[in-house]
């Protein structure tokens, strides 16, 4: 299946919080969309990598999406190395996404920017023909590179490069972030520890932030990224 638009992130639920409004919204717009986790995010504090993979699945139906695999590199040990690089390339060959969003360049945690640096090193080595790679029946795979790559703007304030409208896609993209029942809006009497997303603070945040994106181009909720090279625009009169 070829995809119009991959989110590569490091975490389950990464994709759905940094871009879960722009996958909405062009899976609403009959684009091809899949997420691709390079984790299970099985260091994380609460839950287990069994409970994150069924809430990955909830979160993916809520958003529609028609493909959503783990590539299960190590949390927090993996490296930016050919081991780590293949996996990826082989499926950005199997999925061909013409635009691919990665994590952030710079974060709080530290597997952000790690991964959206290997992301960005196995995008550019996809497209190198002669690295040799192969399918699940053994088939070569053919090389291939994405147009573009954007990076998410997480927990660290990045100023944004371009900044897409979702307010149409708000609610969906709250409600595959809250299907993380593990991770978010959890009650004080939970009996596993708080941490620093747990927290129905956390949420408000980031509700916060869509709000700020989407004043600066006078809409209600916005999600920003931003581009390792300038963008270009054919038609200045397509610009909000």
């Amino acid at each position: 299946m070829k995809l119009d638009l991959m989110v590569m992130t490091v975490h389950p639920d990464d994709a759905e919080l940094g871009a879960g409004g722009t996958v909405a919204k062009y899976v609403a717009e009959g684009k091809t969309v899949g997420i691709v986790d390079l984790t299970r995010g099985e260091l994380g504090t609460r839950g287990t990598a069994e409970t994150r993979a069924q809430e990955a699945a909830a979160a993916a139906a809520i958003l529609g999406v028609h493909v959503r695999e783990n590539l299960e590199l190590r949390d927090g040990f993996f490296q930016n190395d050919e081991e780590s690089q293949h996996a990826i390339i082989r499926s950005i060959r199997k999925y061909r996404p013409e635009v691919v969003i990665t994590n952030a360049l710079d974060d709080r945690h530290p597997d952000h920017g790690r991964a959206s640096k290997l992301v960005y090193d196995a995008l550019f080595l996809s497209g190198l023909r002669r690295i040799e790679t192969f399918d699940e029946t053994g088939a070569p795979q053919e090389a291939f590179r994405p147009r573009l790559q954007l990076q998410l703007i997480q927990d660290k304030y990045i100023q944004p490069d371009i900044i897409l409208d979702i307010t149409d896609f708000w609610d969906i993209k709250e409600r595959s972030v809250l299907a993380y029942t593990t991770q978010f809006n959890v009650s004080e009497d939970d009996k596993e520890p708080q941490t620093y997303i747990s927290n129905p603070d956390f949420m408000e945040s980031t509700r916060g932030r869509a709000a700020e994106f989407g004043r600066n181009i006078q809409v209600r909720y916005a999600e920003g990224f931003t581009s390792r090279k300038l963008l270009g625009v054919t038609d200045l009169f397509h610009l909000i």
